[in-house]
């Protein structure tokens, strides 16, 4: 049974750091590529970033760049997100999800597997 848990989530002030995490088991973790997205009240889920299952290349939607960094450490099955600079429209519930020898490009449907979420909320 595959299961991905969020950790790390929480409350915190404008310009704060936090740090995310996402322990996969029951999957060979060096084979997914692993997502993190985030879904804002009254918004539609999105892409916030992803990390390749080969060669670990990252990307980063534009909202984030420069603030967020995706990392994975196939040792402990693990995916994290760095998120420092934090601003109120990061608010959110943020997943991981992981998808077999995915690209970064796919859709959200195409992910295999999804993780229950953690809340990030940043007040201002």
């Amino acid at each position: 049974q595959v299961q991905l848990v969020e950790s790390g989530g929480g409350s915190v002030q404008a310009g704060g750091s936090l740090r995310l995490s996402c322990t996969a088991s029951g999957l060979t973790f060096d084979d997914y590529t692993m997502g993190w997205f985030r879904q804002a009240p009254g918004k539609e889920r999105e892409g916030v970033s992803c990390i390749r299952w080969s060669g670990g290349s990252a990307y980063y939607a534009d909202s984030v760049k420069g603030r967020f960094t995706i990392s994975r450490d196939n040792a402990k099955n693990t995916l994290y997100l760095q998120m420092n600079s934090l601003k109120p429209e990061d608010t959110a519930m943020y997943y991981c999800a992981a998808e077999r020898y995915g690209t970064c490009y796919s859709e959200e449907y195409e992910y295999d597997y999804w993780g229950q979420g953690t809340q990030v909320t940043v007040s201002s």
